[in-house]
């Protein structure tokens, strides 16, 4: 032991064992540190299970309890990160008042060029706070869209369809389109050619909408039947029938497909023909 000590130019003893309780104290500081963020995220992990199990019904409430825990547990970390370098400088005999005083006068000459980043920060809070996007939401900002992964006081991550992965600073959001919040509309329109037999198409779009409201599979994911336009717009070589369910946000896609493929098979059994844009 007293060569390794030699080795680093400590010949003292009694500096040596002042530098082996200073490096026990730092060591026991960071395993501190440690237990406290396994422990927290343990707590917040049966918080947010606890709180989940209670709104199994509610999926809203859900993804808000979600987003919530996850921007604690950040907050969480961060803090215990950030005590955890106090208390280690201390024990190295670094003073903080003069880390303090000089972080001060750098933070103020880097102020002006850190703006975004507090805006960053701040328009964050605010996003959290009105609840205005949470975890799972399907949204639209900063001409980006995808389904949001995490949520941070500083960025938005999100997935588009191609499964590409966008970070939007919170600075840079305006205006927030959120496609999943209460329910969505699943819109199909059919084109048909004017000599086409409109009201048996009409017929045959409400009959089909309404056997996919009753369907087992599909019911729990549909809130209100069908609304179908007689004619919803025209064009110079074709007629335009729109068909809206009122469904659960993340159902949207799924009740779309489902009711243009029974369309379209429907269709073909009586002989009607879709315009190709359909």
């Amino acid at each position: 032991m007293t060569e390794w000590f030699t080795y680093f130019g400590i010949a003292n003893p009694a500096e040596a064992l002042i530098l082996t309780k200073t490096l026990l104290r730092i060591a026991l500081i960071i395993a501190i540190a440690y237990f406290l963020n396994r422990v927290s995220k343990r707590a917040l992990d049966a918080l947010r299970e606890n709180l989940s199990n209670k709104a199994v019904n509610h999926v809203e409430e859900v993804k808000r309890i979600n987003t919530v825990t996850m921007v604690l547990r950040y907050i969480i970390t961060t803090v215990i990160i950030a005590i955890t370098i106090v208390e280690v400088l201390h024990e190295l005999g670094i003073s903080i008042a003069p880390v303090l005083a000089a972080a001060g006068v750098v933070g103020l000459a880097i102020g002006f060029g850190a703006q975004s980043l507090v805006k960053d920060y701040f328009t964050g809070f605010f996003l959290l706070l009105e609840n205005q996007i949470r975890k799972d939401d399907v949204i639209e900002v900063a001409g980006k869209s995808g389904q949001v992964e995490a949520i941070t006081l500083r960025y938005i991550k999100m997935r588009d369809d191609d499964g590409n992965v966008h970070y939007v600073p919170n600075g840079q959001i305006l205006t927030v389109t959120n496609r999943s919040r209460d329910f969505s509309y699943a819109v199909v329109e059919v084109i048909l050619d004017y000599d086409a037999n409109i009201p048996e198409a009409f017929q045959i779009m409400q009959e089909v909408a309404d056997n996919l409201y009753k369907d087992p599979v599909f019911k729990n994911k549909i809130i209100a039947p069908a609304e179908i336009t007689d004619l919803d717009k025209l064009t110079d070589s074709a007629v335009v029938i729109r068909c809206r369910f009122e469904v659960l946000p993340q159902e949207k896609v799924a009740v779309k497909r489902e009711y243009f493929k029974r369309i379209r098979l429907a269709f073909n059994q009586q002989q009607i023909e879709l315009k190709p844009n359909s």
